[in-house]
């Protein structure tokens, strides 16, 4: 849920990086913050796990407009995909207000990106919120490596993208498919916001 500081005129949402371990989300996070402009961005902080890591900054977008008379200001972060960190993921999946679900690309991971989506959706529900009204986009990672190791889009697409949300081929190491991806969602998050206060929605004040 959105947090909205009216003293400021600022609004805060949580966008998460999710998916299974190693599938990119933590190069998405890294490359965003080093390419993106430095007065826009706060500090990069990462909650380190014995194999794995929780990243997070503040991104404060000037080219998607504003929502009202607020400004709006992103908080990415990341989820540790390993599957012993479950109530980690659980944790910084609350409250969150849009989510990319980082798949890899690779045919070796198959099962693990089935499984980690599956495992998305059962933690919504369990926060009571219905992943059908939620701004989500899917981003297929590491398709720059040879085709013979990769799915192709259509086939993760078939897979995995079963709610016809925005999809995006990438490659986070060289930023291909980054930016992409973190517009799509920062749009469809901006349009909610837009029509929740337009119907008279509420948020929670800081």
């Amino acid at each position: 849920m959105p947090i909205v500081d009216h003293a400021t005129r600022l609004i805060t949402c949580k966008l998460v990086y999710y998916g299974p371990g190693r599938s990119g989300k933590t190069t998405n996070l890294m490359y965003l913050h080093d390419a993106l402009p430095s007065e826009q961005v706060g500090s990069l902080t990462s909650l380190a796990t014995r194999r794995d890591r929780t990243l997070f900054f503040d991104y404060l977008p000037v080219d998607l407009g504003t929502v009202g008379a607020y400004h709006v200001r992103f908080q990415l972060y990341t989820v540790p995909g390993q599957p012993y960190y479950k109530a980690i993921r659980q944790l910084v999946l609350q409250g969150a207000d849009g989510i990319v679900f980082v798949a890899d690309s690779q045919r070796s991971r198959w099962d693990d990106n089935i499984e980690s989506l599956q495992d998305m959706h059962a933690n919504l529900a369990e926060h009571g919120v219905d992943a059908r009204a939620l701004p989500i986009v899917l981003q297929y990672n590491k398709q720059d490596l040879p085709a013979s190791l990769v799915a192709s889009v259509d086939e993760l697409s078939a897979a995995l993208n079963f709610r016809g949300v925005p999809e995006f081929a990438a490659d986070a190491t060289q930023g291909t498919g980054v930016f992409d991806t973190l517009r799509a969602l920062g749009t469809r998050v901006m349009k909610r916001l837009g029509a929740e206060e337009g119907g008279g929605g509420s948020s929670r004040a800081a």
